[in-house]
């Protein structure tokens, strides 16, 4: 049953409609990704839509930049600075806590692969990862280089997608990113702290 559209106040609507895009295309992948479906789950009317983004590409684009600002501002990473343990602890709830921005993106990082129209946000979203990673890493004192930091996200990267496909557990993917850390970091970390 579809429920009525329901007013929002200003400013809600932008909200509610990138949080749709992303439970829609999380849920139904992006060929379940119509203005429609999107304002279904948003309980609003599909013209709000068109208004705050005119097109499909840019209500994209913008819930990519939407989830990646959540992502990354999610938890005060910086706090963690002296203790690279509880960084990399922080890293790992940080990043299991919203599931459907993660699936998101890699919808559209696969997306990407496919149309070329959606690279840029791609390649943009993957800077501000890897730039915030390098941060924290900097904070920490740990060797640090952009290839490092590159590789040390794709590694993560690639944990997390084995994590949503359910491929490895929680666990397992925060034994795998403490293990990472330890083997990247100052021989100090070597020795678990448990």
């Amino acid at each position: 049953m579809t429920q009525a559209p329901r007013s929002l106040n200003h400013g809600e609507g932008k909200e509610a409609l990138l949080s749709a895009t992303v439970r829609v295309v999380a849920q139904k992948g992006l060929r379940g990704l119509t203005f429609r479906a999107v304002a279904e789950e948003a309980g609003v009317n599909n013209t709000l839509i068109a208004h705050h983004f005119g097109t499909r590409d840019k209500l994209l684009a913008a819930a990519l930049d939407w989830t990646a600002d959540r992502s990354i501002g999610a938890a005060d990473l910086s706090e963690y600075a002296t203790d690279a343990h509880a960084f990399r602890t922080a890293l790992v709830d940080n990043v299991l806590s919203a599931p459907d921005d993660e699936i998101f993106q890699f919808e559209m990082i696969l997306e990407s692969s496919r149309r070329p129209e959606l690279q840029p946000a791609v390649r943009a979203l993957y800077r501000r990862y890897v730039s915030a990673l390098a941060a924290g890493r900097e904070r920490l004192g740990g060797p640090s280089s952009d290839a490092l930091n590159l590789a040390l996200f794709a590694a993560l990267d690639g944990l997390m997608l084995q994590y949503l496909s359910r491929a490895i557990t929680a666990d397992e993917l925060a034994e795998a990113v403490e293990a990472l850390g330890i083997a990247v970091g100052n021989p100090a970390e070597a020795t678990p702290s448990h």
